[in-house]
C-alpha cells in the first residue's frame, strides 16, 4: 500500500482540480485535519467520478453499465475498509482516514447508497424524497467531516448540524445544475412541486416554463439558507480553526444558491461560481466569527421541527 504522504499527495491533487472552494476552505484546518479532509475528499469525488462517468467533476458521461460502476465502487470500498490494498490511492486514502479518526462506516455505505439510486434512474416525488437524496450523497460526508474533526460520534445533535451544512450544500448544488442535469436526463426537482408548476415531466429547461423554474429554484434557495443557519450552531463544538474552515465554506457555497435565488429566469445562463475575490471575503468574515461563534449561534437552541431529519433522528 502507498505511504501516507503519497495517498496525501494524490489527496491534494484531487480537491485542486475538483473543487477550488473547499480547497480554500481547507487550507483553514491544522494540519492533520487538513490531510484527513483531502484524504475523504478524493474517495467522494473519486466514487462520484466513477458514478456518472467524470473526471473530477467534469461533463457528466453517465452512459454503460451504472450498476457496474455501482459494483466495482462498493468492493473497492469494502476492500479499503478491511485495510487492504486497492490499487487506487483514492480508495486507499480513504481506508486510511476512516480507521485513523474512526469515523462509523454505515456514513460510508449511506453515501455509496445515493450513488445507487442515480444507478437505478431514481427520481424525485415529494420534497422528502429530495431531501433524503441530499441526505445520501452529502448529508452523510457532513456527518463524516464532522468525526474527523474531532466530534464524538455519539453527539448526534452535532451531527444534526453538521448533516444540515452536507443538505445545504446539495440544495445549491441542484439549484444550480438544474440544466446540466437535464442535459444527462437527470432531474433531483420534485415531481410533486413540477405538477404544481404544471411543468410536464422532461419539460422544465424550455424557455416558456423558466419564470416558473425560477419560482422553484428560489425555493430551493430559500431551503439552502435554512439549512445553512442551522448549521452553524454546531460550529461550537468543534476545533477555532476547523470552525473557521466550516463557516468559510459555508459561506462560499451559501453564495451560490444565493446567486441562483437572484439571478432568476437567467440562473443556467451560464454556471453559478463565487469569485475568489467574494471566496477570501468569506474566509475574513469566518475568521472574525470564530471566537463569538458559541453565542452567536448557541448548540442549546432547538433545531427546528420543520427541518428535514436524518435516518434514525
Amino acid at each position: 500500500m502507498p505511504d501516507r504522504p503519497a495517498l496525501v499527495a494524490h489527496a491534494r491533487n484531487a480537491i485542486a482540480r475538483g473543487s477550488k472552494s473547499f480547497a480554500m476552505a481547507s487550507t483553514l484546518f491544522d494540519r492533520v485535519t487538513r490531510e484527513r479532509a483531502w484524504l475523504l475528499y478524493a474517495w467522494c469525488r473519486k466514487c462520484d467520478d466513477i458514478a456518472d462517468g467524470q473526471d473530477h467533476g467534469g461533463a457528466l458521461n453517465p452512459a454503460g453499465d451504472a450498476q457496474a460502476r455501482l459494483s466495482s465502487m462498493r468492493v473497492l470500498t469494502a476492500t479499503a475498509l478491511r485495510g487492504e490494498p486497492t490499487g487506487d490511492p483514492a480508495f486507499d486514502g480513504f481506508g486510511l482516514v476512516m480507521r485513523e479518526c474512526r469515523i462509523p462506516e454505515q456514513y460510508a455505505q449511506d453515501l455509496i447508497e445515493g450513488f445507487a439510486l442515480d444507478a437505478r434512474d431514481w427520481r424525485p416525488r415529494s420534497e422528502a424524497d429530495m431531501l433524503r437524496y441530499c441526505y445520501h450523497v452529502a448529508g452523510a460526508v457532513g456527518c463524516m467531516m464532522a468525526v474527523l474533526m474531532g466530534v464524538d460520534p455519539a453527539d448526534e445533535a452535532t451531527l444534526d448540524r453538521a448533516c444540515d451544512l452536507g443538505l445545504a450544500f446539495q440544495l445549491a448544488n441542484i439549484a444550480r445544475d438544474i440544466s446540466e442535469d437535464e442535459a444527462a436526463d437527470r432531474c433531483y426537482l420534485p415531481v410533486e412541486w413540477l405538477v404544481e408548476m404544471d411543468i410536464p415531466p422532461g419539460e422544465h429547461m424550455k424557455p416558456w416554463a423558466r419564470p416558473r423554474l425560477a419560482i422553484l429554484s428560489r425555493r430551493l434557495a430559500d431551503m439552502a439558507a435554512a439549512y445553512e443557519a442551522s448549521a452553524r450552531h454546531g460550529t461550537g463544538a468543534l476545533p477555532p480553526r476547523a470552525a473557521w474552515a466550516v463557516l468559510a465554506a459555508a459561506g462560499i457555497y451559501g453564495d451560490i444558491a444565493r446567486e441562483v435565488g437572484r439571478r432568476g429566469e437567467k440562473a443556467w445562463d451560464r454556471r453559478v461560481v463565487t469569485p475568489r475575490r467574494e471566496k477570501l471575503g468569506w474566509v475574513v468574515r469566518a475568521g472574525a466569527q470564530v471566537p463569538g461563534r458559541a453565542r452567536r449561534w448557541p448548540s442549546g437552541q432547538g433545531r427546528p421541527a420543520s427541518l428535514w431529519k436524518r435516518p434514525g433522528r
